[in-house]
């Protein structure tokens, strides 16, 4: 947990995809500060082109990462207490199933099942790539590996307005009880 003001904060994770909705990463950062948390963001090389990278940077006080740092260089965010994955994209579900690390978004992802780290996905896809096969054994496989899997249905491939149902607070809502028990951050780790 980092501490800020004198308040030891949890920090959160927040891995962002390159979704239609990844812009409005803002609102998970802004409801995750409400609750109490401290964030980073990690970007997936394609998703940080998503971003409004100085408006992140601005709301977390952190860089947004979307590459490995080199050997040597310090963390540029403490280690996480919790991650969530929001929006993420068929190609990171599948990627990340499969173990593949080939991104510092999928390296994290990947390393957080062997440290424990309570971790939730929303993922955000059209109908079309969810019928998929792989798609539905991945999530079964995310699941088996204790992530935390919620997200809006698949919208209508070509549809509009299916950003309306994506609901980011819900990353921390499957979140909270694991990491906190069911009450939420104890009363010092809130503000």
């Amino acid at each position: 947990m980092t501490v800020r003001s004198g308040k030891p904060k949890p920090f959160l994770y927040v891995v962002v995809c390159a979704a239609g909705v990844a812009g409005g990463v803002g609102t998970l950062i802004g409801a995750a500060h409400a609750r109490g948390w401290a964030v980073g963001v990690i970007a997936s090389p394609q998703g940080l082109g998503f971003l409004d990278a100085d408006a992140v940077v601005a709301r977390t006080g952190f860089p947004v990462r979307s590459a490995w740092r080199r050997p040597g260089e310090p963390r540029p965010l403490p280690p996480p207490d919790a991650i969530a994955v929001a929006p993420a994209t068929f190609n990171t579900v599948n990627k990340w199933a499969a173990g593949v690390a080939d991104t510092l978004a999928l390296g994290t992802l990947c390393e957080a099942y062997g440290a424990g780290v309570p971790t939730a996905v929303l993922p955000y896809l059209n109908a079309d790539l969810a019928a998929h096969p792989a798609y539905a054994r991945s999530l079964d496989r995310l699941r088996g590996m204790g992530v935390l899997v919620g997200g809006p249905a698949p919208h209508p491939a070509g549809a509009s307005g299916a950003e309306d149902a994506f609901r980011w607070e819900e990353a921390l809502d499957l979140l909270e009880p694991p990491v906190f028990g069911a009450r939420g951050p104890a009363a010092g780790e809130r503000g």
